[in-house]
C-alpha cells in the first residue's frame, strides 16, 4: 500500500514551502490541504494541538510538526540515496545551526521589517541585510552551501527569497547591490523544479504583504 502523505499549509508559509521542496527533492507525492488560518480546521487542531500552527506532514495518519524537524524526519524517511543533511556529523551539525540561524535571524528581521514602520522598520531592514550579508559569508563561492549538492540550509533558507520584491519595495533598497551571492544563489536554486514549483509569486506576494500590512496599521 502506498503511503498517505498529507501538508497542512498555507500559501504564503515559507515554512510550509520548506516541506513542499524536501517533499519533492525526495520524489514523494502529496496532497495539500490550504488552511484558513482565521478559522483553522479540526484536522490541524487535532494534529497539532499544542502550537495549532502550519506546517503539519500527516505520514499514514501519524504528524510531525514544526518546518525544520519536517524536514529532517522527510531525510530520514524517504530517499536515502539524495540526503539533504550531510553524513559527516560535524557538518550536519553545521547545517542544522545555519538552518536555525534562518529562523531565528532572516525570519524575524523579515517579519520586523514587514510589520513595523519609521525608524523601526529601518532598523529592521539593517537587520535583515546584516544577517543577510553573514549567510553570503558562510555560502562564498559554493553552489550551494553544503557545497555541489542542494541540501538542508538551502531548503531552510531559500522560501524566504520570495519576500525579497516585497522588502526591497517597501524598505527601498536592493538586495542583489547588498547580497549579490546571495541572489545568484536564489536565481541557481530556482533552475530545481522542487524549487519552482513550490514557491509562490514574489508580485502576488508582495499584493498580500501589502494588504495584511495596511490592516496591521489600521488595527
Amino acid at each position: 500500500m502506498a503511503d498517505e502523505v498529507i501538508l497542512l499549509d498555507f500559501w504564503t508559509s515559507p515554512f510550509g514551502k520548506r516541506v513542499m521542496i524536501a517533499l519533492r527533492e525526495k520524489g514523494v507525492e502529496f496532497d495539500t490541504r490550504e488552511e484558513d488560518l482565521s478559522n483553522k480546521s479540526p484536522l490541524l487542531l487535532k494534529m497539532n494541538p499544542v502550537h495549532k500552527q502550519i506546517p503539519v506532514l500527516i505520514h499514514n495518519g501519524k504528524p510531525i510538526c514544526e518546518s525544520l524537524v519536517i524536514v529532517q524526519y522527510i531525510d530520514e524517511t524517504w530517499g536515502p540515496e539524495s540526503p539533504l543533511l550531510p553524513s559527516d556529523p560535524y557538518e550536519r551539525a553545521r547545517a542544522r545551526f545555519w538552518a536555525d540561524y534562518v529562523d531565528k535571524k532572516i525570519y524575524w528581521a523579515a517579519r520586523s521589517a514587514w510589520v513595523l514602520t519609521g525608524e523601526a522598520q529601518e532598523a529592521a531592514n539593517k537587520e535583515f541585510i546584516e544577517s543577510l550579508k553573514v549567510l553570503e559569508g558562510e555560502l562564498g563561492d559554493k553552489a550551494y552551501f553544503g557545497g555541489e549538492r542542494f541540501g538542508y540550509v538551502d531548503v531552510s533558507l531559500i522560501p524566504f527569497s520570495t519576500c525579497f520584491h516585497a522588502l526591497e519595495t517597501l524598505g527601498n533598497y536592493s538586495i542583489v547591490e547588498e547580497c549579490p551571492k546571495v541572489v545568484a544563489w536564489v536565481k541557481q536554486c530556482m533552475q530545481r523544479e522542487s524549487v519552482a514549483k513550490s514557491l509562490p509569486d514574489q508580485h502576488k506576494l508582495y499584493d498580500h504583504f501589502v494588504a495584511r500590512k495596511k490592516e496591521h496599521q489600521a488595527q
